[in-house]
C-alpha cells in the first residue's frame, strides 16, 4: 500500500465537487501535507495543451497523480454539446495521461463514469460488460469519452509500464455539488426547485430509470483507497450496490424539503439510462472500498448545506 503522506500529488479538477472532497480526505484522512498538493486551475493550465500538462507535473516534482478534470452535465447539457463534451473529454485525458508517462510520475488514477456502460446490458453492472454495447444515446458521445479512458489506463500500463489504474464511479450527489439551472443533475435540481416549491413540478422522463447515488465523502474515499491500493489493470465500479428508482428518489426529496406541489412527469423529455445497478464486489476486494453513508443521509446533508448557501 502506498504511504500517500510522503507523496508530491497533482489533483485536476481539484477545485470542483469531487475533487474538494478528494483534497479534504487527502489532508485529513491521509495525513498528506497540504502543501503537497497541486490543484491547477483551468483559467492558468490549460490541460488540452500537452505541454501545459508536462510542465505541471515537472516543476512541481509531482509523484501521483489524481485525475478528475472533466467537462460535464445532466442530460439536457450531454444532448446539446455532445461534440463538446467529446474533444475537450478525450484531449485532456490523453495529454494529462502522456505527461504522466513521460515525466515518470510513479502512478496516475484516472476516473472514469457510469456513464460509460452499455445501454443494454445485464445487472447488476459487472466491469467487464463495459463493451457489450452503446452507451445510451443521451450521453454517448461523453460515454464514449469516458469508455475510452478503460482502454487507456491498461494501454499505457502494457506498453510503457505506467502504473495506471481506472475506477468506474456512480452518480454523485452531496454538499459543494453544481445546483445550476441549466446543468445539474438530478439530485441538486430537485433539491433547488422542492425548496423552492415549485408547482408543478416538472421532471424529465417518466420517473421509471434507476440510478446508484454516491455520497461526495464516499466517491472520494474510493478514488483515494484506489491511489494507495489499486496495482492492477484491473478496472473497478464504485458505487453503493444500490439501485433506486428516479420516482423513489423524487419521493424522498420532496418528504426532506417538505415540497407540497403537483409532480408531473414529462414522458416526451428523455429518460437518460433505463438503469443502472452495479456490481461493487471488485471494489471491495481490491481497495476495501464500501460506501458508509445511505442515501437518506446524504440527501439530508446535501439539503442542509444548500438551505446554509441560501441563507
Amino acid at each position: 500500500m502506498i504511504n500517500l503522506s510522503t507523496k508530491k500529488i497533482l489533483v485536476t479538477g481539484g477545485n470542483g465537487f469531487i475533487g474538494t472532497s478528494v483534497v479534504n480526505n487527502l489532508v485529513k484522512m491521509r495525513g498528506v501535507p497540504r502543501e503537497n498538493i497541486i490543484v491547477p486551475r483551468s483559467k492558468e493550465h490549460d490541460l488540452r495543451d500537452y505541454k501545459v500538462c508536462e510542465d505541471l507535473l515537472r516543476d512541481n516534482h509531482v509523484d501521483l497523480v489524481i485525475h478528475l478534470a472533466t467537462l460535464i452535465g445532466g442530460v439536457g447539457y450531454s444532448s446539446k454539446y455532445p461534440a463538446t463534451q467529446y474533444y475537450n473529454n478525450i484531449l485532456v485525458d490523453l495529454q494529462v495521461t502522456e505527461a504522466a508517462k513521460n515525466v515518470g510520475v510513479e502512478k496516475i488514477v484516472l476516473v472514469s463514469s457510469a456513464c460509460a456502460y452499455p445501454k443494454e446490458a445485464k445487472y447488476p453492472l459487472k466491469e467487464e460488460y463495459l463493451w457489450d454495447g452503446l452507451p445510451q444515446e443521451t450521453n454517448l458521445a461523453y460515454g464514449i469519452a469516458k469508455r475510452i479512458m478503460t482502454v487507456q489506463g491498461p494501454a499505457y500500463r502494457q506498453e510503457f509500464g505506467l502504473n495506471a489504474v481506472v475506477v468506474v464511479p456512480n452518480n454523485s450527489y452531496g454538499p459543494g455539488d453544481n445546483f445550476h439551472p441549466d446543468n445539474s443533475h438530478v439530485i441538486p435540481s430537485l433539491i433547488r426547485r422542492c425548496l423552492a416549491q415549485e408547482d408543478p413540478l416538472i421532471v424529465w422522463g417518466d420517473g421509471t430509470p434507476t440510478r446508484d447515488f454516491l455520497y461526495v465523502d464516499d466517491f472520494a474515499e474510493g478514488i483515494v483507497a484506489a491511489a494507495e491500493r489499486l496495482e492492477s489493470d484491473e478496472i473497478i465500479n464504485l458505487g453503493t450496490g444500490i439501485e433506486t428508482p428516479v420516482s423513489e428518489l423524487i419521493a424522498k426529496i420532496r418528504e426532506l424539503t417538505q415540497h407540497t406541489g403537483e409532480v408531473v412527469f414529462d414522458a416526451t423529455k428523455p429518460n437518460g439510462q433505463p438503469r443502472r445497478s452495479v456490481d461493487v464486489s471488485k471494489a471491495k476486494s481490491l481497495i476495501g472500498f464500501t460506501a458508509e453513508v445511505s442515501l437518506e443521509d446524504g440527501l439530508k446533508k446535501t439539503i442542509e448545506w444548500y438551505r446554509s448557501q441560501n441563507n
